[in-house]
């Protein structure tokens, strides 16, 4: 029968060991080599880098959550767009990128630029894309919601623009902000969804992992053999972590977006923000505040959200991109974005909204000037 996602998260890996145990939970098992029954045979799983038990269990459930044919788990979320980048862009391919990313996205960008005789151009979202694709365009990156300044794609329709133009380019999206919970990109026209599961999907601030699922067999058979020869798949006790903290995804989910958006609206009417960026859905927003404030003396004077990189976990995280994960851009490029320095993004954590009201609220008084 068919059933729907919060089901399969809270039933994520049930099931797995009925054979041995009989387990509810899905065994962790920490072997990286399995003995095979016979010369030429195996029980499925021979080497760790290759195949385990839990981290199967882990991709399985990726999968099902973004209704794709084959989800991989892969060590950080960094290895995530390094596996899609490595497996289909080759010397002399181009692809298109969003403006808006993450920074690390970009400073990966420009080192395979620099290394390789890939090239690339960036969509401003606005303009028609249709004009910088090439004949040797191979794959459209994405992030909707972007960072950090929030700005949303219509996946379904760049898709159908981009698959009238040539059916072979191949769209990525990045889902990390939204997941499967708010956004399943496949259904809607994407080719690979990857995250960095460090954050929503692990939820609790102590996983480093990243995730890509694909919808067709072709793809799965390509990145299994990039994955495999790269090495750089999720270790067995990440995965059972991983596999843990995906069973509340949906409960946690709707509770970091009430806090952003309760957030988002109230802040817009806070002395001192001079605008709020946020997509309507998720935890995820940013703001502007007023020159006549100072951001380190906002940061100072934080009492419950914690200044530092990441976001998704339970704990409310504020970051200054222009300080910390867009550093690597230039100015001139950050301008360009609205990246400036006075930017503040914040994730919304699960602690009661109407305190994390009060400790923004207080820490930009306390920031004037």
């Amino acid at each position: 029968m068919s059933i729907k996602i919060d089901t399969l998260l809270a039933q994520g890996g049930n099931g797995s060991d009925d054979t041995k145990t009989g387990a509810v939970v899905s065994p962790l098992y920490f072997s990286t080599a399995y003995r095979h029954p016979g010369l030429g045979e195996s029980s499925g799983f021979d080497y760790a880098r290759l195949k385990t038990p839990t981290r199967k269990i882990l991709e399985d459930q990726l999968a099902d959550l973004e209704q794709g044919v084959q989800g991989f788990a892969t060590s950080s979320g960094m290895a995530a767009i390094d596996l899609v980048f490595a497996t289909l862009i080759k010397n002399g391919d181009h692809f298109i990128t969003s403006d808006d990313l993450y920074g690390g996205t970009y400073r990966y960008f420009d080192a395979i630029v620099e290394q390789t005789g890939v090239s690339y151009d960036v969509w401003n979202g606005a303009n028609n894309i249709s004009k910088l694709i090439k004949s040797n365009t191979k794959l459209v990156w994405l992030e909707t919601p972007s960072n950090p300044t929030m700005k949303t794609t219509d996946i379904q329709i760049l898709s159908n623009q981009i698959k009238k133009i040539n059916p072979n380019i191949l769209i990525a999206v990045d889902n990390t902000f939204l997941t499967p919970i708010f956004q399943q990109p496949l259904k809607i026209g994407a080719d690979i969804v990857v995250h960095s599961a460090t954050k929503y999907l692990g939820g609790h601030n102590d996983i480093l992992a990243g995730a890509v699922i694909v919808d067709s067999n072709d793809l799965a058979e390509k990145f299994e053999n990039s994955l495999i020869t790269r090495g750089q798949v999720l270790d067995s006790f990440s995965s059972w972590l991983l596999l843990r903290s995906l069973k509340t995804l949906h409960l946690r989910m709707q509770r970091h977006h009430e806090n952003g958006q309760y957030l988002a609206e109230k802040l817009a009417c806070i002395a001192g923000v001079e605008k709020v960026l946020y997509a309507g859905i998720g935890g995820m927003l940013s703001f502007y505040l007023s020159d006549r404030y100072s951001v380190d003396a906002f940061l100072q004077h934080l009492k419950i959200s914690s200044f530092a990189e990441s976001l998704g976990g339970p704990e409310t995280l504020i970051t200054i991109p222009a300080i910390q994960t867009h550093h690597d851009m230039t100015q001139e490029q950050r301008e360009r974005l609205g990246i400036t320095e006075h930017l503040i993004r914040v994730s919304a954590g699960l602690e009661d909204k109407e305190d994390l009201l009060a400790d923004l609220k207080q820490a930009i008084g306390g920031a004037k000037i």
